[in-house]
């Protein structure tokens, strides 16, 4: 995030493929991030809030089976460790009836990982789930 406060950003659909050489080059560019928020630590509504306001960079621990084995529902388990070693991305949050707030994540490991790349994360106090809510921070763009 700091090297898009620094440096000008293309869009995807602005940065076109040409086959000739088998290169890609950016047409235009746009201002980054001009400043990048941390989330209090330990807050579910602080996490909330900042997912609200777009996607946000966590920080999780991703090392354990618990994690690595998820293939659905909500992640509600402390086996999953608070040794942050992966940041990934928390898109939204939800609520189930019957077992609460959660947290929307996608991973970086592909639409064969969790449900279509995607976990579900219980929101619960303290450092949450596979710490969470430890290290969490997302770009300002205005």
């Amino acid at each position: 995030m700091n090297y898009s406060i620094q440096h000008n950003l293309a869009y995807e659909s602005e940065y076109a493929y040409i086959a000739q050489d088998e290169a890609c080059r950016a047409t235009t560019g746009h201002v980054g991030a001009t400043n990048v928020n941390s989330v209090q630590a330990q807050s579910v509504d602080a996490l909330k809030a900042a997912i609200e306001a777009g996607p946000t960079s966590v920080t999780v621990e991703a090392d354990t089976y618990v994690f690595q084995g998820y293939t659905g529902g909500i992640l509600n388990s402390a086996a999953c460790g608070t040794n942050l070693d992966h940041a990934i991305t928390a898109v939204g949050w939800g609520t189930d009836p019957s077992a609460g707030d959660y947290y929307i994540v996608r991973n970086s490991w592909g639409a064969g990982w969790g449900q279509q790349g995607y976990i579900n994360i219980a929101a619960v106090p303290g450092v949450g789930i596979c710490g969470i809510q430890q290290v969490s921070v997302w770009p300002n763009t205005n």
